[in-house]
């Protein structure tokens, strides 16, 4: 049965520490030829800059090819509904598109934000389920509704700080922060996921309800802490939240309730521009190291004196996307050193 990175939760966190490991290796020896001849094809359907990059340049480094797809820009536009009738702008459906690729490729990675219209029908992450139905070879999530290479990124510049594998105990802020625009929850998702695996006593804090995370991403992070002797609450409480933090991670998401209606949004999501990310906040933490994703709006999300400070690990953790995503493909398609 082939095997598919879309959601770590599909994964032990046994063989998520056992990537991991990998990727420490190869960050001390990067040029390997564990994926000499092999071919990867990464389809992306939204832009990218630490993804694509850490890609092309990670299978190139392990003697792999891979070539970029942009469906709808340089690629034809892809169809994904069954039994739909194809009279608009789509050029192929994914049935034939996935099945090629498979036939040409060892290997596919899928980026593919949801439409920002129905989260009943985004959350389905059809895209990305419909190329791992039809590919025949392993498919990659590179961000759709969660962001799992992220979490292994994350993941691993925490274990490099804090110099342990093991982040039991460690009190870890998932905070919301503004943004002028309405965002994916993929990376808050993920970051709720890896961060109750990891043990960790995770705080989701948000303006209030309307911005929790969808039932699935709550669940799995309340099983989480319970399965790892972590826990999992939910604060709106700025000060608390932040008093004895060892770690703060930053996001903004969209409100799940106003999915689609940003115009109801907005007055809401600007009236708490004051959960940016500033010394005074990380002032009341256990100088815990700060991170996030990236991009990030500086004196939006977050201000440069955190953003740059010697507890911001933003670099380290997107420069371990480029290790963590050469020990994925060399699990799935290769050999390990």
């Amino acid at each position: 049965m082939t095997r598919h990175f879309i959601t770590t939760q599909d994964w032990s966190f046994g063989d998520l520490s056992a990537l991991i490991d990998h990727a420490v290796r190869l960050k001390e020896r990067p040029i390997q030829p564990l994926l000499a001849g092999r071919t990867v094809a990464l389809v992306f359907f939204n832009p990218s800059l630490r993804t694509r990059a850490s890609f092309e340049i990670g299978a190139w480094q392990m003697g792999a090819h891979a070539v970029v797809l942009e469906p709808g820009g340089a690629a034809w536009p892809i169809e994904f509904a069954d039994g739909a009738i194809m009279d608009g702008v789509a050029e192929e459906h994914v049935r034939e598109a996935a099945r090629v690729l498979g036939r040409y490729c060892d290997l596919i990675a899928v980026r593919c934000f949801p439409k920002f219209r129905d989260w009943s029908v985004d959350r389905e992450d059809t895209v990305i389920r419909a190329f791992a139905a039809h590919a025949g070879v392993p498919v990659v999530n590179m961000e759709t509704i969660t962001h799992p290479c992220q979490e292994l990124a994350h993941l691993m510049a925490l274990r490099e700080h804090f110099g342990t594998d093991d982040l039991g105990g460690k009190k870890y802020v998932l905070t919301w922060t503004y943004h002028p625009k309405p965002l994916n929850t993929a990376v808050a998702n993920s970051a709720a996921m890896i961060a109750t695996r990891a043990g960790m006593d995770v705080t989701l804090l948000c303006p209030d309800e309307r911005f929790l995370l969808d039932e699935r991403y709550m669940d799995a992070a309340a099983r989480n802490a319970a399965d790892s002797g972590g826990s999992f609450t939910v604060s709106h409480d700025i000060e608390s939240a932040y008093s004895g933090a060892d770690v703060v991670y930053a996001k903004s998401w969209g409100a799940i309730p106003f999915y689609g209606r940003w115009e109801d949004e907005k007055p809401i999501r600007d009236a708490n521009r004051h959960f940016i990310v500033d010394e005074q906040k990380m002032a009341l933490t256990n100088n815990a190291v700060f991170s996030h994703c990236l991009p990030a709006r500086r004196n939006i999300k977050a201000t440069d004196a955190v953003m740059d400070s010697p507890g911001s690990l933003i670099i380290e953790e997107a420069a371990n996307r480029l290790h963590v995503q050469k020990a994925l493909m060399a699990s799935l398609i290769g050999g390990q050193n």
